[in-house]
């Protein structure tokens, strides 16, 4: 260290702190939506009327770059939603550690009653969650949607992580 690097140490000569490993896995909005697009099922946090968390999986699609999901108007979520619309969503990938990456979604839910706004996220999620044809889930997808509600996550704050950007030991 040279004379005018005293009280410096650590840092790189070229004054810049070194990376912070958030900083080195974050993935590009463009990496978190390719996730999201490839991605079919997900993580769900409501809120129970106790404050604890209420956690399940949920298969959703994306409708206008934002998480949508159904539910049964009866369902826990369903109701936690109404009383507190905010909610984390979690879709992950990997098996290893240096394959893992996840975007969580931090946002509020906004429910969706209208029948054909409900109709049009099931016959969605229908589409990519059972490999048949549409008109094949037609009647059973506009019979179920008369029992729930829709739900589009408006994203309030967006974290990620893509482990495949960091050195593997020995690699």
């Amino acid at each position: 260290m040279s004379g005018n690097d005293a009280g410096r140490a650590g840092q790189p000569e070229n004054g810049r702190a070194p990376a912070r490993h958030r900083d080195r896995v974050t993935m590009t909005a463009a990496d978190q939506a390719e996730l999201l697009a490839e991605s079919r099922k997900l993580q769900l946090a409501t809120i129970n009327r106790d404050g604890t968390p209420h956690l399940v999986t949920m298969y959703y699609v994306m409708l206008d770059g934002q998480i949508a999901f159904w539910t049964y108007r009866s369902a826990q979520k369903a109701r936690n939603l109404d009383r507190d619309p905010r909610v984390t969503c979690l879709v992950e990938a990997g098996d290893e550690y240096f394959e893992l990456r996840g975007v969580q979604v931090v946002g509020i839910a906004h429910r969706v009653e209208d029948p054909a706004g409900v109709l049009d996220i099931g016959r969605r999620l229908a589409a990519v969650t059972t490999g048949m044809p549409a008109e094949a889930l037609e009647e059973y997808t506009t019979k179920t949607a008369r029992k729930r509600f829709g739900f589009i996550v408006e994203p309030r704050r967006i974290i990620s992580w893509d482990h495949r950007k960091l050195a593997r030991p020995g690699g």
